[in-house]
C-alpha cells in the first residue's frame, strides 16, 4: 500500500451506503512512495447545531461539532465511519474532505435562546476535534465560545490541539463564572509514534505545555489518556499521568481503543505498515479488551472494555491516577449565571 504523506489512512475504505466503490490500481510507476492528498473544505448547511446523545457512557446530553471530518488524521478515530453518512469514505476522505459549519455560532445562539432550552454543559466537540487546523482561519469554535459566554452556558472542551490557547481571553472570562473545563487528549509521549499515528496534531510536549498554560490561568484542565491501545501505548499510562499532573492537570480519564466499522481495516493496514512485528499482538490485545472482538459497541462496555486485559488497564490507570492526584472528578460546572441576552449585538459573531 502506497504511503499517503501527512495522513493517517493510506486508502479509502468502501462506503457502506454506496453501491459502487472505485478501487485504485496499485501500480508502481517509479514515483515517490509517498503521495500527497490536498485538503478540501465543503460548506455544511445544517440548520441545527446541537447533537443529542442517549449514551449512558457519556457525561453530557448535547454536543456541538463545528466541523465534520478531521484533518488531524488519527488512524484509530472512532468518528471515521460517520463520514460515510455524507457520501465520503472513512479513510483518506475523512481527514482530507472537511465539512465546515459557517453558521455554527448563529445556530447556537438560536438554540440557547429558545424558551425550552435548559442550561447544561455542552461538549465541544463530541465527534471531531473543534480545534483542528482550519480553525486557525475560520474561528468557528471561537465564535461558538463567544456565544456560550454571552449566555453563560457551561461548556466542556475536548481537544488534542494547542490552538485552544488562542482563546485564552474567552476561557479566562468563562472560568470566572465556572462555566468551562478543558480536557487535553494525550495518547503517547513518544513524538515519533504521534507523528505517524496522529499525523497533524501537536507534539506531546506542546500538549503538556498547553495544560500548564491553562492551569496557570486558572482554567480547569484535565488529561484524557485516550484511547489506550493495548500492546502499543498502555505501558505509557503511568508516565502520561505523571507528566500531566506535573504540568497542572487536576483530573484524568481514559478510554480503551475499539475499531468500529471501517476503522478496523484502516487500523490493521496501518499496523502492518508501521509495526509489522507487533501487529498481531496488538490486535489480539485489543480483542482481549473487548470480549474477543475489536469493536464491542454495547453501552457500558464500549469505552472501557471488559475482561482481564481491560481490568489490568483499569487497575494500572487507577493506581497511577491516585498516585499523582488525578483521581478526583471534574467539578460541576455552574448554570447559575445563565441568561438569554436580547438582542444580540450586530458584531457578536465577527470575532
Amino acid at each position: 500500500m502506497m504511503r499517503t504523506k501527512g495522513r493517517g489512512a493510506a486508502f479509502n475504505t468502501p462506503n457502506r451506503f454506496e453501491p459502487l466503490h472505485r478501487e485504485p490500481l496499485d501500480i508502481d510507476l517509479g514515483e515517490d512512495e509517498e503521495k500527497r492528498v490536498k485538503t478540501r473544505y465543503y460548506v455544511d448547511s445544517s440548520r441545527s447545531i446541537l447533537a443529542r446523545n442517549d449514551s449512558p457512557d457519556l457525561p453530557f446530553t448535547f454536543s456541538l461539532n463545528p466541523y465534520r471530518g478531521c484533518e488531524h488524521g488519527c488512524i484509530y478515530c472512532y468518528a471515521r465511519p460517520s463520514h460515510e453518512y455524507l457520501g465520503f469514505s472513512a479513510g483518506v476522505d475523512f481527514e482530507s474532505k472537511i465539512m465546515v459549519k459557517p453558521d455554527a455560532a448563529l445556530l447556537l445562539g438560536e438554540a440557547l435562546g429558545r424558551p425550552g432550552w435548559e442550561p447544561q454543559m455542552v461538549a465541544l466537540s463530541g465527534n471531531t476535534d473543534c480545534y483542528q487546523p482550519v480553525e486557525r482561519v475560520l474561528h468557528l469554535t471561537r465564535k461558538c465560545l463567544d456565544v456560550f459566554l454571552e449566555f453563560r452556558n457551561p461548556v466542556g472542551i475536548i481537544t488534542k490541539n494547542t490552538l485552544v490557547l488562542r482563546d485564552m481571553d474567552i476561557l479566562k472570562e468563562m472560568a470566572r463564572y465556572n462555566i468551562v473545563e478543558v480536557a487535553i487528549s494525550i495518547t503517547s509521549l513518544n513524538p515519533d509514534l504521534i507523528r505517524i499515528m496522529e499525523p497533524r496534531t501537536p507534539t506531546p510536549a506542546n500538549r503538556l505545555q498547553a495544560i500548564a498554560e491553562l492551569a496557570r490561568n486558572d482554567i480547569p484542565v484535565g488529561v484524557n489518556v485516550s484511547p489506550i491501545i493495548p500492546g502499543l501505548t498502555d505501558e505509557e499510562i503511568p508516565s502520561i499521568l505523571r507528566e500531566a499532573a506535573a504540568h497542572g492537570a487536576s483530573t484524568a480519564a481514559f478510554t480503551v481503543v475499539r475499531l468500529p466499522g471501517a476503522v478496523d481495516p484502516l487500523f490493521r493496514e496501518w499496523l502492518g505498515r508501521e509495526f509489522p512485528d507487533r501487529a498481531t499482538k496488538i490486535l489480539n490485545r485489543i480483542a482481549a479488551s473487548h470480549g474477543g472482538t475489536t469493536n464491542d459497541a454495547k453501552f457500558g462496555r464500549r469505552m472501557k472494555g471488559e475482561g482481564r486485559q481491560a481490568e489490568s488497564l483499569h487497575a494500572l490507570f487507577s493506581v497511577n491516577a491516585r498516585r499523582y492526584g488525578l483521581s478526583r472528578r471534574w467539578q460541576e460546572l455552574s448554570t447559575t449565571y445563565f441568561r438569554r441576552p436580547a438582542p444580540l449585538q450586530g458584531d457578536f459573531f465577527s470575532r
